[in-house]
This record gives structure tokens, C-alpha cells and sequence, in this order.
């Protein structure tokens, strides 16, 4: 099993990387939350891997954490989700934003990923909720339970078509009580 990769940057592309590795170059598809992390070409970097081998390729996946490869595999256990779709899930955040949203059952985030829908996001929740608990605080810093005014604005920002990221960055800072007042201003923000 192959679990680290380090070398320079040879090629960066938006769904993989490859590392030269003494030589040898490592193709690993990555998310986008890991590829934010890369470096740009001839830079050297460190990234866990997972190998998954099927019957026609090897298929090296990078993360740029130990708690994003954990999050990849607690994914691939989950009924109907296959490695593609796990990198979409973990191009949607930060994992531990992630792991937030699934210990809070916040459905609307996962079905804001490309090719998830409303089965396959109460799927990811139901089946890793209990695993993920015992990672998570109960309230980690900047995760809202659904039902709490962020977390609504949130999903309103999201079904306004902004992506889950930038509705979390238009929320930001922003003091309000009620959901409708929090949308108000990240508008205004936005219009900045």
C-alpha cells in the first residue's frame, strides 16, 4: 500500500496532480480542497495517498490531510458512493466542515455536490453520523444545527445559487438573529 507521496509538483491539474518521486511520477486524483493545498509546479509537497486497486488500474487517490483520506474512506463505505463521488463530496469543504455537516445532519450541503442527491446525502448522514460523532464536538466553531438562523440562510444562499463555500464566506462575520436579515446583508456583500 502506498500511503504518503513526496516530491516536487510536476503536473497540477484541476481533478489530479502527478508528483515526481525520485524519478517516478505518481498520477493522484485529488479534490479540490487538496488542490488548493498543492503548490504550483517544481514546488515540493507531501500528500497522503489510498490505492485502490479494481480488475483494469491502480488508481492512487491524494488528500492533503490524514483527516481528508479518513473522511474518503468513511465515504467509500457508504452505500452507493464510489471514489469519483467521495472527491466531489470532499471538494465541498474543509473536512472538518464536513464532518460537521454530517453529525449535524445538514442534507442540503451534500446535496449542493455535483451528482448527489436527496438519497444519497441522507444515505451519507444516516450511515456515517454515529462514526463521525465521536470526532466532532457538539458544537464545533462555525458549524450551525440545522434549524439554527446560519444554517437556514445558508441553505437559502445555496438555493439562491451560490455555492455552499461562497454562502459560507457571505456569512462570515455577519450578527443577525432571524435567517431572512443574515441573507439581507450577505446580499449586500456581495454586491461589494
Amino acid at each position: 500500500m502506498i500511503a504518503l507521496v513526496s516530491g516536487s509538483v510536476v503536473v497540477r491539474r484541476s481533478d489530479h496532480v502527478v508528483i515526481d518521486c525520485g524519478g517516478v511520477g505518481y498520477r493522484l486524483a485529488v479534490s479540490a480542497e487538496t488542490l488548493r493545498q498543492v503548490p504550483a509546479v517544481g514546488h515540493q509537497v507531501t500528500i497522503h495517498t489510498h490505492l485502490i486497486a479494481r480488475e483494469d488500474a491502480l488508481v492512487l487517490y491524494g488528500f492533503a490531510t490524514e483527516e481528508e483520506r479518513d473522511l474518503f474512506l468513511m465515504l467509500l463505505g457508504v452505500q452507493s458512493v464510489g471514489p469519483k463521488l467521495a472527491l466531489e463530496v470532499l471538494s465541498g469543504g474543509p473536512p472538518r466542515a464536513l464532518l460537521g455537516a454530517i453529525a449535524s445532519g445538514d442534507s442540503a450541503r451534500f446535496q449542493a455536490v455535483k451528482g448527489v442527491g436527496k438519497r444519497t446525502a441522507e444515505r451519507i448522514i444516516v450511515e456515517l453520523r454515529e462514526k463521525v460523532a465521536a470526532t466532532v464536538p457538539a458544537q464545533a466553531p462555525g458549524i450551525a444545527a440545522p434549524g439554527e438562523p446560519q444554517a437556514i440562510a445558508r441553505d437559502g444562499l445555496i438555493g439562491l445559487g451560490y455555492t455552499p463555500q461562497e454562502a459560507e464566506s457571505l456569512l462570515a462575520g455577519i450578527a443577525a438573529e432571524t435567517p431572512e436579515d443574515l441573507i439581507a446583508q450577505a446580499l449586500r456583500a456581495a454586491r461589494r
